[in-house]
């Protein structure tokens, strides 16, 4: 099996640590145990509570306390269509792995989480791609699905809130996908690790709480800021998880019984996880947003949810020239949008501390000012 470098992946495993000033970083203000029990002030220490627990395989499927507090964010769903995995990276690999075969027809709505097509096309399925465009305000052209989408077409793949943009689709517009799908009784595999973290007040459905055939995948790291724990999800169909079982036996048999006790406090106050973390994402996007509009070589449409914005800009430069030259000069990460299949444009993260997010956008600027005489 060929597989195509993961772009995103290896310039984060080659930058990530020599950098001073990081806009690459897509959690949400990551927290320690000690800061999750501090937030959580229920009168209990988490390490007291997982240090008389026996490390045994722990429950296969993952532990019932977990999989009932994963299950509580979705609307329908009960326990037996949960699987844990390995983050939502192992997630979206189980659940492709356990249903793409040579032949298929797969159609991925890009940009996204480059998984949802190099996985297929290693798998020797037939990937047709959409591509989001910002004249759309990165939101699919329906029409243009629609033409992609053939009654051979066995999955689509996207991600909700999207990654690298921050759009964000609404009922209404999931529903207009959805019914694609369903006329060629296809699955959606939609990565939802940025689900929640809305900019605005309202609840985001899951697409399993739209469609009998939705996939969901998700994770502790991004919006309940856990990613040390190296937690996550599949929520699909009962025939899916049945099969997606088999599968995983080969490659993890089961989640860490410390780890899954530690994620499922966690979600059992998911309030208040989600009120520390929605006011960070909500705080840094208008000092995003300031500071896009006074920059004269950036632009972007601003995102509606999730932790990161593409910035498209104005200099003769691609992008992971740009990105290699802000590290060199200035120590500074961003993600090329070439690692996205976007060219001229980058990604930043914009949910940690706030002080952090304005000290790196001032850098970010001084750069720039070295291109103001070449416009």
């Amino acid at each position: 099996m060929k597989i195509k470098t993961f772009g995103v992946e290896q310039w984060m495993n080659l930058y990530e640590d020599m950098c001073k000033y990081n806009l690459g970083e897509t959690c949400v203000d990551s927290i320690s145990l000690r800061q999750l029990d501090e937030l959580i002030d229920d009168g209990t220490s988490i390490l007291d509570e997982i240090s008389d627990k026996r490390l045994t395989y722990g429950e296969i499927p993952g532990s019932q306390e977990f999989r009932e507090n994963i299950a509580k964010l979705y609307k329908h769903i009960s326990t037996n269509q949960i699987l844990t995995t390995n983050g939502a990276i192992g997630a979206n690999f189980l659940t492709l792995f356990t249903l793409v075969e040579p032949g298929d027809e797969i159609v991925t709505i890009i940009p996204t989480y480059q998984q949802h097509y190099s996985i297929p096309e290693a798998l020797g399925a037939n990937v047709t791609i959409v591509k989001l465009k910002p004249e759309n305000n990165f939101l699919p052209d329906i029409e243009e699905l629609k033409a992609a989408v053939t009654k051979n077409t066995k999955m689509i793949c996207m991600n909700n809130p999207n990654n690298p943009t921050g759009a964000l689709l609404s009922e209404t517009e999931m529903m207009k996908i959805v019914k694609i799908a369903k006329e060629a009784d296809a699955y959606i595999l939609c990565d939802e690790v940025y689900r929640h973290l809305n900019h605005q007040e309202g609840y985001s459905p899951s697409i399993v709480d739209l469609y009998a055939k939705g996939i969901s995948t998700s994770s502790m790291s991004k919006v309940f800021s856990l990613a040390g724990l190296r937690l996550g999800w599949v929520v699909a169909p009962l025939e899916v998880i049945e099969k997606a079982s088999e599968t995983r036996d080969y490659n993890m048999i089961s989640c860490g019984v410390i780890t899954e006790a530690i994620a499922s406090k966690a979600l059992k106050n998911k309030n208040k996880l989600l009120e520390r973390n929605l006011r960070i994402v909500r705080t840094n996007i208008e000092i995003l947003d300031q500071w896009v509009n006074n920059e004269p070589h950036i632009s972007y449409i601003k995102p509606k949810a999730g932790t990161t914005a593409l910035l498209y800009y104005d200099m003769d430069i691609s992008s992971t020239e740009l990105g290699k030259d802000l590290l060199n000069e200035k120590g500074l990460l961003t993600v090329p949008g070439d690692c996205f299949e976007m060219g001229r444009c980058f990604r930043v993260g914009y949910a940690f501390n706030s002080d952090e997010l304005e000290t790196s956008l001032s850098v970010l600027s001084n750069y720039l000012r070295k291109f103001d005489k070449k416009l």
